[in-house]
């Protein structure tokens, strides 16, 4: 016992409104549903483990994380609530707790752990049919800050170190999960095509519909984990686990679940750093990165890209450090740093064609081609063009370009590309070119689930205002206005929305 009030736990316990009493309650009568019938607590109990910070023994923790989860209608996990036990005294699993009091980053051990509990919960969200943007973004700096020594370390290093346990062993019991065993070869790699199978889906129709699909087999592969394999299978599962946890990410982000999508790219830059993957850890950042740019937080983003940078090590391929530099880019175009975005976005395309191909890329670098690298300059182009009109025409002319080089597949990105194309005409004062473009990011937004789409059209709405009075753009903007999905914000003529 710590002594110390639990203040995680104190406060979702104050955002879910319950007394002492009636949480005492809950957790008898939810422990008894899971099968844990003789559980008795009472409110003197949960007192001491909100005032005291008392640790319950299993199952309350996963008691208390499944109560707060369907309470609140996001993932809680018992990380959130403070309730994880600390290893034996002398383990120096420990010693970064009080440096890093938000869990962040977690005891290697912990890995598969939280990502099997991370999981377990959404997936019941999923069930339920709640939502989980309830919870707050941590801020980038407040990421960076806690993950810098543990990227920067080698993680060979520390499985030389003296433990107790086997550092990739965690409990079975108590996680409603994927019955693990032991695998071989052959299953890893259809676990591998699966991955691309999933990244293919989500290119071409977003982040919606096949996103459970995606949490559930990360769910399988964290019990997978749980046993202890040749280390070359050991590391392509880790790689199976990074792969997906970016995918789940990028898939909560498409659909707006902001928060989850963030603890999914920390969960993937855990599992990459445990593959011994750097590169693909810093990648991992680079996604939540990207998140932040588009909720309109690019001094956060900027942050989290120089941890991914230096985090990502010295075997980082040219492409993948160019497709660092577009995000970084964006950041700085978002803040109107014009002279700095337009010197990063020359250091890409020098990247990008420095690139020989003599290494082959990894599989999750695959989709960043010259189609993306345009497309990503087009939308630095367009953000910038807030702050430069100038910038327009550039945005415009990179925008074409990708869109002759998008291959089939990449629907999604195509829908981006023909709305920042729309947005710079319409800032370059060109609505008749406009609203051409306009109309074809409308005919393919009906079969895709990605929620950014509507983002960035709604952003594109603002733009329309001051042409209102033209009747071909009127009836565009009644057009954006009925397509819009029900229960999403109408558009405004402000600026409220980050492209």
């Amino acid at each position: 016992m710590s002594r110390q009030p639990n203040t995680r736990l104190a406060d979702l316990f104050g955002l879910a409104g319950w007394s002492k009493g009636e949480l005492a309650r809950l957790v008898n009568r939810q422990a008894a549903a899971m099968g844990h019938p003789q559980l008795a607590t009472d409110t003197s109990r949960v007192r001491r483990w909100i005032d005291m910070g008392e640790i319950p023994r299993d199952p309350v923790p996963r008691v208390m994380a499944a109560l707060f989860t369907e309470r609140l209608g996001r993932v809680v996990t018992i990380e959130d609530l403070g309730l994880v036990r600390h290893g034996r005294p002398g383990k120096r699993r420990d010693e970064g707790r009080a440096q890093h009091p938000d869990g962040v980053p977690w005891a290697p051990e912990r890995t598969a752990a939280v990502l099997t509990e991370f999981t377990g919960m959404d997936l019941m969200l999923n069930r339920r049919g709640l939502v989980g943007a309830g919870a707050a973004l941590a801020a980038g700096s407040a990421l960076s800050s806690a993950m810098h020594d543990w990227l920067h370390t080698d993680p060979a290093l520390a499985a030389d170190t003296p433990s107790f346990d086997d550092p990739l062993h965690v409990d079975q019991v108590g996680y409603d999960r994927y019955e693990a065993a032991p695998i071989g070869s052959q299953e890893v790699e259809e676990l591998e095509r699966s991955v691309e199978v999933f990244r293919a889906w989500d290119a071409a129709r977003g982040g919606g519909l096949q996103r459970k699909a995606v949490v559930g087999q990360l769910n399988e592969v964290g019990g997978m984990l749980s046993y202890r394999h040749p280390d070359h299978l050991q590391r392509r599962l880790w790689g199976v686990a990074a792969n997906l946890a970016v995918l789940a990410g990028w898939m909560s982000h498409d659909i707006g679940l902001e928060p989850t999508a963030q603890k999914y790219f920390v969960i993937a830059a855990h599992a990459a750093r445990e593959g011994g993957d750097r590169p693909r850890a810093g990648e991992a950042l680079s996604r939540a990165a990207r998140q932040m740019v588009h909720l309109g937080r690019p001094d956060d983003a900027l942050d989290l890209m120089h941890l991914a940078r230096s985090g990502s090590g010295d075997q980082v391929l040219p492409r993948t450090q160019a497709m660092l530099s577009t995000i970084e880019a964006w950041a700085q175009a978002s803040m109107g740093k014009g002279q700095a975005m337009r010197r990063t976005l020359g250091e890409a395309e020098e990247l990008f064609v420095s690139d020989k191909a003599d290494v082959p890329p990894p599989s999750w670098m695959q989709m960043f081609d010259e189609a993306d690298l345009h497309g990503m300059q087009a939308l630095a182009y367009r953000t910038l063009a807030e702050h430069e009109p100038g910038a327009a025409a550039v945005a415009q002319r990179h925008a074409k370009e990708a869109l002759e080089l998008r291959g089939t597949g990449r629907d999604r990105s195509k829908i981006f590309d023909h709305i920042s194309l729309a947005s710079a005409c319409f800032i370059a004062d060109d609505p008749e070119q406009a609203d051409r473009y306009a109309r074809l990011a409308l005919t393919s937004m009906g079969a895709n689930s990605s929620h950014r789409t509507w983002d960035r059209l709604r952003e594109m709405y603002r733009l329309t205002g001051q042409y209102s009075s033209y009747p071909k753009i009127q009836d565009l903007r009644e057009e954006i206005e009925l397509a819009l999905p029900k229960g999403l914000p109408k558009p405004r003529g402000g600026n409220d929305a980050q492209a």
